[in-house]
């Protein structure tokens, strides 16, 4: 029972929403510069680009103000050492730390964290950015899309947390279980460093169980930070599961990728047939991060968000009597040429879950995912939750029916070839686990 989950005890004004990118970016950079005693960054990436360049300025301009400054960024191991999708010729992020480390009169570590011994086996999803009694907490990385850098932009979502109990939670796990382990490495010394297979393995086990501590309190307004890897004893995964079955009027969704696990396509199904409301906001194939549009060259994950469309489509197919009947809304993100990453889960606007995890069967079994379970037991911030979900669902398309989501014979050739490809091999099953 979620409501037997204890957390840490805020009030109303303890949490903002910045709800764009902009705002995230500006309240990242002036927070860096205000800080006093500890900055933990943890993020997927922090990318060789013109915004990644502008926080690793912030960070060392704020650790030479003052050397006394505890700085660690966690980045994942393996995306770090490698160079963009579809991009050859890039030498990976970690060229650039060690560059700018080793001119640095005040360096800081930058560690890469081996979840795994291969990048898609699992990868470091951890999200948070913890400034001395603060946390901002976004699924998003760091780069230039997700920063709005320059015009265009990844939508995501963004709060500001105010609770030196939460910071402090979310910096000893860090230390605890990730920073403690010989196979998390300095991706900025000059010296390489790779970890060893039986170290990366004794780090899954770590993580497996790892856990963030606090006071335990059951205050009507309360957080409740939670880490998961792995199919087993899952806090976060349970806790998505949790939220579908104890609704009692309606659920509000988002997710980048339509793939729910099974064990969540089966609940949300079972939500509908109890009479519940569902809505799902999910980007439009078009607002994938891999969607390559026709004056692009073409590559083999360009195919990606077709097949999700397809995976929403054959759900909506299943679920045309909820929608006939005014129980399901799918709603389809498409704004200009930018692209859609928003996660999290809404329940009968009492509890939210802020999260990094994509709620798809890489998220549940292979990467190392957190999220925050907002209690609102009183509803002080339903209102604020609502304003927020407005804002989201304004470039949105409401489906009415499920053919207004294209089939497979509607797709470029490319990409048809390649969806067929995969059907006739029967890989999808596997992709959709991995990917």
């Amino acid at each position: 029972m979620l409501d037997q989950l204890g957390g840490i005890a805020i009030s109303p004004d303890s949490i903002q929403w910045l709800l764009t990118p902009k705002n995230f970016k500006e309240t990242l950079i002036d927070s860096i510069n205000a800080a006093q005693r500890v900055i933990y960054i943890a993020a997927l990436y922090l990318e060789d680009d013109e915004a990644g360049r502008e926080v690793l300025a912030a960070l060392l301009n704020a650790k030479a103000r003052r050397p006394a400054l505890d700085i660690k960024v966690l980045v994942d191991f393996h995306r770090a050492r490698r160079g963009l999708i579809g991009h050859k010729g890039d030498s990976g992020n970690y060229q650039l730390y060690r560059k700018l480390m080793a001119n640095a009169a005040q360096p800081f570590t930058i560690y890469g964290v081996p979840v795994k011994s291969r990048e898609f086996l699992g990868v470091l999803h951890l999200k948070g950015f913890v400034i001395d009694d603060t946390v901002i907490y976004s699924g998003a990385s760091l780069n230039n899309v997700y920063l709005q850098q320059q015009e265009r932009y990844r939508l995501d979502r963004y709060y500001l947390l105010k609770s030196a109990e939460l910071a402090a939670s979310m910096r000893n796990m860090i230390d605890e279980y990730i920073l403690s382990n010989s196979a998390v490495v300095s991706l900025s010394s000059l010296q390489e460093q790779l970890p060893e297979r039986h170290e990366i393995k004794a780090l899954k086990q770590q993580l497996c169980s790892a856990r963030y501590r606090f006071r335990d309190g059951h205050a009507p307004l309360r957080l409740t930070p939670m880490v998961g890897l792995g199919r087993k004893q899952n806090l976060l995964n349970n806790t998505v599961l949790q939220l579908v079955k104890e609704s009692r009027q309606s659920l509000f969704v988002c997710t980048p990728y339509f793939n729910p696990p099974y064990l969540l396509m089966r609940a949300l199904a079972k939500h509908l047939r109890s009479g519940r409301g569902l809505d799902i906001v999910v980007g439009d194939k078009t607002a994938n991060d891999f969607f390559i549009p026709s004056d692009q060259p073409f590559s083999t994950i360009g195919a990606l968000p077709y097949l999700y469309e397809q995976s929403l489509r054959k759900f909506a197919k299943q679920q045309q009597w909820a929608i006939d009947n005014g129980l399901l809304r799918i709603h389809l993100w498409h704004h200009e040429r930018n692209s859609f990453h928003l996660k999290g889960i809404s329940m009968d606007e009492r509890k939210h879950l802020l999260t990094g995890s994509n709620l798809n069967p890489r998220a549940w079994a292979l990467d190392l995912e957190n999220g925050i379970l907002l209690h609102d037991d009183q509803q002080v911030l339903a209102s604020k939750f609502r304003e927020e979900q407005q804002q989201l669902l304004q470039y949105t398309r409401e489906i009415s029916h499920y053919s207004q989501l294209e089939t497979l014979q509607s797709y470029p050739l490319a990409v048809k070839k390649i969806l067929t490809r995969i059907r006739r091999l029967r890989a999808d099953f596997l992709l959709r686990r991995i990917l």
